[in-house]
């Protein structure tokens, strides 16, 4: 049987949950099952990901810097073609993941990463009790 630990009498109760500090400015997920799909070894873009920030960083003003993780992890939910999956928190946030070809070259694949285009505007909700906004003739109809 276990029970709660004793705490002293008018001593603060110590929470559960902290944080800590870390360098990291970036944390990019790959898809481990696209990029087997795709015929790479295991961690090739994970590596082709590293190499490129590594060359970004060493050529980036020295005040610029920041720290990349790539991680490989299990499906992220879409199975693309002919490309692999990845996202960033950023991404995520957005309800995003990205889709990288991976033939592409490593210094537009981690630009197409960490700086995706954005939309021009969002897609608009459909859903049942939306109200249908007037889109001004002047303006391109939204991206997909």
């Amino acid at each position: 049987m276990m029970t709660a630990p004793h705490a002293a009498p008018g001593a603060k109760a110590r929470s559960t949950n902290r944080s800590a500090k870390t360098k990291l400015t970036e944390i990019v997920v790959v898809c481990s099952k696209c990029a087997k799909r795709q015929g790479l070894p295991a961690g090739h873009m994970r590596a082709l990901l590293k190499k490129a920030a590594k060359r970004a960083a060493r050529d980036a003003p020295s005040g610029r810097r920041g720290k990349l993780r790539i991680v490989e992890s299990g499906c992220l939910g879409p199975c693309p073609k002919r490309a692999v999956a990845v996202a960033t928190g950023a991404s995520l946030a957005a309800g995003r993941v990205l889709l990288l070809d991976p033939e592409a070259d490593p210094r537009d694949a981690l630009a197409a990463v960490l700086h995706p285009p954005l939309p021009r505007r969002p897609v608009p909700e459909f859903g049942p009790n939306t109200p249908l906004a007037a889109v001004p003739s002047t303006e391109s109809p939204p991206v997909r």
